[in-house]
């Protein structure tokens, strides 16, 4: 099983074929979309290793971006004892979820591919509905 060590959002991330991962929201994006990260630090599988200095020239990784969303929120609290001096906030950070598709090594041949996934047909769905 190969993988490959991506840069985005100011995070490195390990990853492989068929990998479904939370990243930094990915500006101007829309969901059901092919995503390419040409930032690649490293790649292999456990025969060789390919390490970039910094990056790997050539070498991409593809993916489909699931959905935008948001995090749980985060309070914020600051109190100043004894000053009735108190003051309340609260973030949700925004981010990106994605699927691997494709690992293609430098000269351009595909390491690693993920299996297609196959959304159940409306029949299918109706006869799990009448089963139960």
């Amino acid at each position: 099983m190969s993988y490959a060590v991506i840069q985005t959002g100011g995070k490195q991330y390990k990853v492989k074929s068929g990998e479904i991962l939370k990243i930094e929201k990915l500006p101007d994006s829309k969901v059901d979309t092919k995503i390419e990260f040409n930032e690649i630090l490293a790649y292999g599988d456990s025969k060789i290793i390919e390490v970039g200095s910094p990056i790997v020239q050539g070498a991409k990784v593809e993916a489909n971006l699931i959905k935008n969303s948001k995090n749980r929120t985060v309070l914020i609290f600051k109190k100043r004892r004894r000053q009735n001096s108190r003051r309340k906030n609260g973030h949700r950070q925004e981010y990106s979820m994605i699927r691997i598709n494709k690992i293609f090594s430098k000269d351009g041949k595909v390491l690693s591919e993920a299996e297609k996934i196959s959304k159940p047909s409306k029949k299918e769905e109706a006869k799990k509905e009448t089963s139960k």
